[in-house]
């Protein structure tokens, strides 16, 4: 296929276009390599994809509307995946409109694209976030998700609204995906056990927010991108029993569905990090703080649904992930 991923440079869309690549796939990747973290390290991923001649490379905004529709007119994709996004929750307490403009307006403008070029799929990132107030656990798809707590949160939640405005209006086939605390190899600087292995490594302090009692389902980057692939070929349709009398808000009569793609397992964060002192070989000194504002205590995947459709469950370790991880970090720094 011709696919179109958007967030290439990142951690999720550099994966998954290597996978499409290696399955023949063409793919076509945006990104506009912002400065919200390493640019290098955005680089030296995408030096991995455009070594393929099936990748093209492209440098624009989400939110610039003519350079998007000038992408879909000029490459047709036939399905797209669109990962490009202003990522982290702490991040928006300090500038909400940076979320604004890339999460919303720019995915206004790949629904737009899909729209008039007759895509087949689209496929998108949500996020675990969007359970925000929720403490009914493991997070179900079929869950009310009305009390985002950050503005991260909320933009996620409108692209799940927006994608079904668009499958029910235009009947294009949407997936929207909520990923779980995703980790692993050529992951993001910005994530916490990327900053905690930095630190221990140079002896420094590390924060530990809500004094450590926080619990996630951490997820490894491969499982994440298997999940996708097994999501993106299969084009979803409408629920035959969807009722509104019982709104169901993972389906619906327009082809539209949402999947959690997690471990199905909530770790406690205590044990994360001591996990990864164990493979560093170093202990941390740890600073205890405070839960952030915008933060949620706990999360925890349910992926019935994910399991019944595509046949699938992560299961990597989070001893296996962080293992794998350690590994790739001392490589890539030379540390």
């Amino acid at each position: 296929m011709k696919i179109l991923v958007t967030g290439s440079a990142g951690f999720i869309g550099s994966e998954l276009s290597l996978h499409l690549l290696e399955r023949g796939d063409e793919v076509i990747g945006i990104d506009n390599l912002n400065d919200y973290y390493d640019v290098g390290l955005k680089k030296a991923r995408l030096e991995r994809t455009v070594a393929y001649k099936g990748y093209t490379d492209i440098h624009v905004d989400l939110e610039d509307r003519e350079a998007i529709a000038g992408v879909f007119k000029k490459y047709k994709p036939e399905c797209v995946v669109n990962l490009a996004a202003q990522a982290g929750v702490r991040y928006s307490l300090e500038n909400p409109l940076a979320y604004v403009d890339t999460n919303i307006l720019g995915f206004a403008n790949i629904l737009e694209g899909c729209r008039h070029n007759n895509v087949e799929h689209l496929v998108y990132a949500s996020s675990s976030s969007v359970y925000g107030s929720n403490t009914r656990m493991p997070f179900s798809v079929h869950d009310n998700v009305d009390h985002p707590v950050s503005l991260y949160a909320a933009s996620k939640k409108a692209n799940e609204l927006m994608a079904h405005t668009y499958s029910h209006l235009y009947r294009l086939p949407t997936t929207g995906l909520r990923f779980f605390t995703v980790y692993g190899p050529w992951g993001r600087p910005d994530m916490a056990y990327f900053r905690f292995t930095q630190k221990i490594l140079a002896g420094e302090p590390i924060d530990v927010f809500n004094n450590g009692n926080h619990q996630r389902d951490f997820t490894y980057i491969d499982d994440i991108i298997e999940g996708v692939i097994r999501v993106l070929d299969r084009i979803p349709e409408p629920d035959p029993d969807w009722s509104g009398d019982a709104p169901d808000s993972a389906t619906s009569t327009a082809p539209y569905r949402l999947y959690n793609i997690g471990n199905n397992e909530s770790v406690e964060l205590m044990y994360y990090i001591e996990v990864l002192e164990n493979c560093l070989g170093k202990k941390a000194e740890k600073n205890m703080l405070p839960m952030q504002p915008g933060d949620v205590q706990a999360t925890y995947a349910n992926v019935d649904d994910l399991v019944r459709d595509v046949g699938y469950k992560p299961a990597t370790t989070v001893e296996e992930g962080i293992a794998r991880f350690v590994d790739w970090y001392h490589e890539y720094y030379a540390v």
